[in-house]
């Protein structure tokens, strides 16, 4: 005999059914998407329906993209008005999505609510900073999740407003040209070109538009083409983007038909990733060894990365980089990720090479991780890539050809292309090279790193950012380093400048919330030849 239920009931019915969706999830997933959703939930503004800036640095703006992120954790938690919470938020960003076809922004999503109009006359527009061209991806990404995971949740109005609005960020998206208009979205920026392939093929398959899935298909190629000359991103061991590629590449995997070259290879191009995250990771310092095409800090123990998201859903909160409270760490705001991680999570983990999980939680011991990674039209050459791990001392650096200071995101303070990273007792220390040349030749070695200077002269320098340490506060040169003996040669004057960034003092500026010591080398007067240093590094007995 049918049974005929009324709306509350069909509603308390669908609600069950979701607050199970909880418990489907692996223990890990569960505690990221619980820990991440209380820390959200107290900056939740349920006057207006958005997320405060969770870097909590805005005189109470509210921010729009981890207010996206709420959302979708809104529903997979799916408690008391968590689905009608998630839906005023979604009707809020997509009612402020950019829609006039003749701006460059066309398409992409407000940085925040009480922003002035991109393009006003006195509110300029200016790509990454009073628009961000990414967050049509980052938005547009978690708006297919919503609508893969949580459809029945959804009024019908809703599902239909959110699938209008990636029609206009897929349309918008098109508009991003690397090199023109200031836009540097080439295939080999990573993470947000997975994003825009996998956007765009979605929603051409959804909505029946073949120009978006034929558009879909054809820069997915490109990537794959890039990926597949070394089995490895363009966008190469970064904390942070690693984790936002990994993302794209399980959307790949996970919500495309068979049909799609990204459902094909993405599987493929996730494992290789993995293959190369578990070799440089170090689950004794829990960190991921240099170098770091782009950084959010020197030591994963004190910043928030993404990557650490990821190992807590694989290996444990506690065996990951994060400490018990994230929130208290650098760049927190990434922790709104959260929701998306968990929900991904367990599809995610069935995708892992064999043996990842072990890696990842025991050194393997002593090894030397080689690779390359090519990143056009930034990279003259592919980038050559090696890294040195022992027991308590990692040295990993690249050699390249570039034809900017600071890598392609043209950044000196996150590219870090030759890093030592080792344990004192009582942290993670670090040195790394600070970039001010646009090539350079590394040979790293058990112990050893040597730097040279190809297209260097008598006006280039060696600058190297190090840590401060615990049991050493005032530091007067090498030989205050704590753990770690450092003897410098080469030809370079060896009589160098020291001098201290701290958050309030010093004659220099923190990087990335850290502050350190700054050693420097200059050239000799009257120099001629090709620049070079060469640290020799051995740990105290």
């Amino acid at each position: 005999m049918w049974k005929v239920y009324s709306t509350l009931a069909l509603a308390a019915i669908v609600q069950l059914c979701h607050g199970s969706y909880m418990s489907s999830l692996s223990l890990n997933a569960q505690q990221l998407l619980n820990e991440s959703m209380g820390w959200m939930d107290t900056w939740y503004d349920s006057n207006v329906g958005y997320l405060y800036d969770v870097a909590g640095n805005a005189a109470l703006r509210h921010e729009t993209r981890s207010s996206a992120w709420y959302a979708l954790g809104l529903l997979a938690r799916n408690e008391d008005s968590d689905v009608q919470e998630a839906e005023r938020i979604i009707v809020n960003l997509i009612s402020a999505q950019f829609k006039n076809e003749s701006d460059q922004w066309y398409g992409d999503y407000q940085v925040y609510p009480e922003e002035p109009l991109v393009g006003s006359p006195n509110y300029a527009p200016s790509i990454y900073s009073s628009w961000d061209p990414n967050w049509r991806g980052f938005v547009g990404t978690t708006l297919v999740m919503i609508i893969e995971e949580f459809s029945d949740l959804l009024s019908n109005d809703t599902q239909e407003l959110i699938l209008d609005s990636l029609a206009t960020a897929t349309f918008g998206d098109s508009y991003r040209v690397g090199g023109v208009d200031g836009d540097n979205l080439y295939p080999a920026y990573s993470n947000p070109a997975i994003m825009r392939a996998f956007v765009s093929g979605w929603a051409g398959r959804r909505l029946n538009d073949e120009n978006f899935t034929a558009a879909g298909e054809v820069y997915a190629q490109e990537i794959i083409d890039l990926f597949d000359r070394a089995n490895t991103l363009s966008e190469f061991n970064s904390g942070t983007y690693t984790g936002v590629s990994l993302f794209g590449l399980v959307l790949w995997s996970k919500y495309l038909p068979e049909d799609s070259i990204m459902a094909q290879h993405g599987p493929t191009m996730l494992k290789e990733t993995w293959s190369a995250v578990s070799q440089l990771w170090h689950p004794g310092l829990k960190n991921m060894a240099g170098p770091w095409d782009r950084a959010y800090g020197y030591d994963m123990n004190r910043y928030l990365s993404l990557m650490a998201l990821w190992f807590w859903t694989l290996i444990g909160k506690e065996k990951s980089s994060l400490i018990s409270q994230p929130q208290i760490m650098s760049h927190v705001a990434d922790y709104a990720w959260g929701p998306l991680m968990a929900v991904l999570a367990d599809f995610h983990a069935s995708l892992l090479p064999e043996g990842t999980l072990e890696k990842l939680t025991e050194f393997s011991g002593e090894h030397t991780f080689e690779a390359q990674a090519y990143y056009p039209p930034y990279d003259k050459v592919p980038r050559n890539i090696t890294t040195w791990l022992s027991d308590k001392l990692t040295i990993g650096a690249e050699s390249y050809d570039e034809i900017v200071v600071g890598g392609p995101s043209k950044s000196q303070e996150s590219f870090n292309p030759a890093v030592i990273q080792w344990n004192t007792g009582d942290e993670i220390a670090f040195i790394s090279l600070y970039p001010t040349e646009t090539a350079l030749h590394v040979d790293v070695s058990p112990g050893r790193l040597n730097l040279t200077y190809p297209n260097g002269n008598s006006s280039s320098i060696f600058t190297f950012v190090v840590s401060t340490f615990t049991k050493m506060r005032t530091l007067s040169g090498w030989d205050g380093v704590q753990g770690l003996d450092v003897k410098v040669a080469g030809n370079a004057n060896l009589t160098y400048a020291l001098s201290f960034a701290g958050s309030v003092g010093g004659t220099d500026t923190t990087l990335r919330d850290f502050e350190f010591w700054n050693l420097t080398y200059t050239m000799g007067d009257g120099f001629e030849g090709t620049p070079y240093l060469c640290l020799d590094v051995k740990l105290w007995e």
